[in-house]
Formats: C-alpha cells, sequence, structure tokens
C-alpha cells in the first residue's frame, strides 16, 4: 500500500514532485493539463523526462495520471463524442511521456441515450483507442461514478460490461472511488457492507484490475447520489470505516489517493499522515 493526493502541476509539471514530497506522498496523481478545457498545449519532452527523473529521485510512484472533466466517451453528440477521442488519445500519449502507470478516467455520460447505448459507446471508444496506440504502456483505469444524473458506471457490473466490450484484456483496470461507491449505495462504512462490496468488484471486474484507490470520506450519506468528498474521518463513512478499508487485505497492494478538500496549505499533509498512520496500525 503506497499512499498520496492529487497534487496541483502549476508552473511545471516537475514541480508537482516537490509537493507532493512536502505533502508526504509516496505516490501520486496529478493531471497533464488544464482540466476544464479542449485546448491542448504542446508537452515539452524535456519536461517530461525531468518529472521522470525527479520521480524517480524522490522514490514517488505509482503515478497516475487524471482525465480533463469535459471528456465524455459516451456522449451521443458525436461532435462532443470526437472532442472527447482526440483528447483522450493524446492524453494517453502524454501519460507515457511522463512515465505514468495509470490513466484514470470517469465512465461518461449517456445524456438520456440510456445505459446500454452509452456503455456500448465507451466500449467502441476504448477499442478504437487501443487499436490506434498498440504500443500503450499507461493502463487506463475506469473510476466508479456517484451515479448523478445521466452518468454510467455506478454499479459495478456496469464497468465490467464496458471491458468485456471493448475485448481489450490487461489494457484496462479499475479505480475504486469510496466516496462514489458509498453514495451509489455500497455501505463501505460497515464492515460487512465493505465485504459485500469488495467480494462483488471481484465477482465482476476482479481485484487484479483494480489499480487504485481514490480514498475519501463523503459529506453526503449512504445512497445520496451526491458527489462530494470530505477529509478523512470528518464525513458519513466515519473514522472507523475509513480504517477499516485502508487495512483491509484485499487492498493491501492497492495505492491509495486522496482527493480529499484543499483548503488549507496543511490539508494534504494531515490526512496522509491519519492514513499512514492507519496503516502502520494494522502491520
Amino acid at each position: 500500500m503506497r499512499i498520496g493526493a492529487h497534487i496541483s502541476i502549476a508552473g511545471g509539471v516537475a514541480k508537482a514532485v516537490d509537493r507532493a514530497k512536502a505533502a508526504g506522498c509516496e505516490a501520486v496523481q496529478i493531471f497533464s493539463g488544464n482540466p476544464r478545457g479542449w485546448k491542448i498545449v504542446p508537452f515539452d519532452p524535456e519536461a517530461g523526462a525531468e518529472f521522470r527523473r525527479r520521480c524517480r529521485e524522490e522514490d514517488i510512484h505509482p503515478v497516475f495520471i487524471h482525465s480533463p472533466y469535459l471528456i465524455n466517451l459516451s456522449a451521443p453528440d458525436e461532435e462532443i463524442y470526437r472532442k472527447s477521442l482526440s483528447a483522450f488519445q493524446n492524453d494517453l500519449q502524454r501519460c507515457d511521456l511522463l512515465g505514468a502507470d495509470g490513466f484514470v478516467i470517469h465512465v461518461g455520460y449517456h445524456r438520456g441515450e440510456g445505459m446500454e447505448a452509452g456503455m456500448k459507446k465507451m466500449a467502441g471508444a476504448l477499442k478504437e483507442t487501443l487499436a490506434a496506440l498498440p504500443d500503450l504502456k499507461t493502463t487506463i483505469l475506469l473510476e466508479n461514478t456517484a451515479s448523478a444524473g445521466s452518468s454510467l458506471g455506478h454499479r459495478f457490473e456496469n464497468i465490467a460490461e464496458i471491458i468485456e466490450l471493448a475485448g481489450a484484456g490487461e489494457k484496462l483496470g479499475m479505480c475504486f472511488d469510496t466516496c462514489h461507491a458509498f453514495v451509489s449505495g455500497y455501505d463501505v462504512s460497515s464492515a460487512r457492507g465493505l465485504k459485500e462490496t469488495l467480494g462483488e468488484i471481484d465477482r465482476t471486474i476482479g481485484l487484479d484490475r483494480l489499480k487504485i484507490v481514490h480514498f475519501n470520506d463523503s459529506k453526503y450519506g449512504l445512497g445520496s447520489r451526491r458527489d462530494r468528498h470530505a477529509h478523512i474521518g470528518e464525513g458519513e463513512i466515519g473514522l472507523a470505516g475509513m480504517r477499516r478499508i485502508a487495512c483491509h487485505p484485499a487492498l493491501k497492494d492497492k495505492a491509495f489517493i486522496l482527493e480529499t478538500p484543499k483548503k488549507t496549505p496543511e490539508d494534504d499533509p494531515r490526512n496522509i499522515a491519519l492514513v499512514k498512520s492507519f496503516r502502520d496500525q494494522s502491520d
């Protein structure tokens, strides 16, 4: 189990390594560019090499890139879909340049076309992308969603179906978000609920495909379908629930990445130190 957080790349991607180290990270997640715009600024290969070198020097691994928010590989609107597919493929190439282990992408939104249509469209996008990038080293990780609106992927069987339809084998994996699971109705706050949740992941997707845990408490309650992250132990999952997840033997070899609120510079170091204490207590 290696612990980290989502870290800003402001001022240059290599600066994220210094911020990660200062926060106590052992692993890291970043955006490779502006997460809220379509415009893609060409990436400097030297900056990528510097980032990889700094990660090696500071022993920061694994490295994950999170997809921009605008990407929707299930979009029924063809213009949005093609923009999303282009941005997705470009970002994956940037992942390899940065030496990323995984690229986290939200399962998309069907926008009224229905679950089956949305899942087929996303699976097709994944299949097309992997055919276009046969030498891709980065693993694509589908993140479970909070079940708001027309989002796909809030049920694990949906993610499993997309992976099967894409026929991509080991090129596809899963990112498990604890807050998203909780507000979608999976009671990860209790011992029984956590056991059932991880059992369902194993049956439908396979725990071997689960590469990263987005470790977030939830501001809102079980089944609320409201995606608002809270500091570790300060939300509805609670301190005991978050500790139980962190200490579960099925997750001991996974990377835990925090996406908790960042209102002060002390927030990330405090949350990371707390999660490390969970791990230390379980050793």
